[in-house]
């Protein structure tokens, strides 16, 4: 709507500041508006998590491992241990009453173990529900495969200082994918050659842009938003609405299901 000029007579006085233009709440947020809204919804979730505490479910059969981790987790001021469970079963029934933003998985566990539970966690939360950390002492191609397949968001070794669990849970509360380094390439690979005769789907990778493909491949390299902006020289704002727009896409959960897809579709350097 066009503004209607001032009065020629009504000068404002002197020394008072012209107001301020208007801007759209998420712009003064630091989110593009100018975007689909279901990249814009990723964004905005971005720049929430940022601000917000994270909540996390600890789930190990160890009541020492527990009460070592947990006090680690709460050391830190933006993570708040909401609960803690030594089983599957329990884990998901809390997963379900407390709602956390990321929950830390053992493997082994009497009863229901981790990734059963990892699997009841995400197919009951949907893609708001939980983020999935597993986190355990075997590095066994099977048990990633497996946490993979059933949705988790990350991989870390119990052996791994103390510094990368803290950051494990900050980068999965943000929607990145996480793997342990001595696994993340063979793994993504062989999973995806495991899964891609019937997981095909060229139709997805024909919807997606030159500059999302662009970006799809440098996300399944590990790169991080900022990374990838540098070498696509763009903004880390521009890379993360093409991230929101190709997880949108491709009906997609996170960058650890987009780093499997970029590999079952020959989409990553070196397949």
């Amino acid at each position: 709507m066009t503004q209607a000029a001032e009065p020629a007579d009504t000068a404002r006085p002197q020394g008072m500041a012209e107001p301020a233009p208007y801007t759209h709440p998420d712009e003064r947020a630091g989110v593009n508006t100018d975007v689909h809204p279901d990249a814009r919804q990723s964004v905005q979730r971005d720049v929430r998590d940022a601000q917000e505490t994270i909540r996390v479910l600890l789930v190990d059969d160890q009541e020492m491992v527990r009460d070592g981790l947990g006090a680690l987790l709460s050391s830190a001021p933006d993570i708040e241990l909401v609960g803690e469970a030594g089983d599957g079963v329990k884990a998901v029934q809390l997963a379900r009453e407390l709602t956390p933003d990321v929950v830390v998985m053992d493997v082994r566990m009497p009863g229901m173990d981790g990734l059963t539970a990892t699997g009841a966690i995400v197919d009951a939360g949907g893609e708001q529900g939980p983020r999935v950390l597993i986190l355990t002492t075997f590095d066994l191609d099977e048990y990633v495969y497996e946490a993979l397949a059933r949705g988790a968001s990350g991989f870390l070794l119990k052996d791994a200082p103390a510094r990368d669990l803290i950051n494990a849970v900050r980068v999965i509360a943000a929607g990145q994918a996480l793997l342990a380094p001595s696994v993340t390439r063979r793994l993504i690979a062989d999973v995806a050659r495991r899964r891609r005769a019937g997981n095909l789907r060229p139709e997805a990778v024909a919807s997606l842009t030159a500059r999302e493909l662009d970006v799809l491949r440098q996300v399944a390299r590990g790169l991080s938003n900022s990374e990838i902006a540098d070498e696509l020289v763009l903004s880390e704002q521009t890379i993360k609405t093409h991230v929101g727009r190709i997880l949108a896409k491709l009906e997609l959960r996170d960058r650890t299901q987009a780093v499997v897809f970029a590999y079952e579709h020959g989409l990553a350097g070196g397949e």
